[in-house]
């Protein structure tokens, strides 16, 4: 597994417009993407302009599939709104977070 973690500069005026494109795009690339675990977002409290999306990928060959042109189609309309501050790919180690359903 890994997690791409993606580094964005969203006014504060756009965040509710970014995150609504946001969900629609995570989900349709978690179902239409071979590989593609789901994503979650982090905004910083004490800047709310930075936010950081983390996708989950079943492997760095599925992510780059995906990844091809370094500028996928599918997250143009986050970049319309947001800039991409940068893109960065670990490898999952471990995680013991917990659904809140459990």
């Amino acid at each position: 597994m890994i997690r791409v973690v993606y580094r964005w500069k969203v006014r504060e005026e756009d965040f509710a417009n970014f995150q609504e494109v946001w969900s629609r795009t995570t989900n349709h690339i978690h179902e239409t993407m071979a590989g593609a675990l789901g994503s979650f977002m982090l905004r910083s409290p004490e800047d709310p302009t930075e936010i950081l999306t983390v996708a989950k990928w079943d492997s760095v060959e599925n992510w780059k599939a995906f990844w091809v042109a370094d500028n996928p189609s599918e997250m143009k309309g986050m970049r319309e709104i947001g800039e991409r501050i940068s893109v960065t790919v670990y490898d999952e180690v471990d995680d013991f977070t917990r659904s809140h359903e459990e």
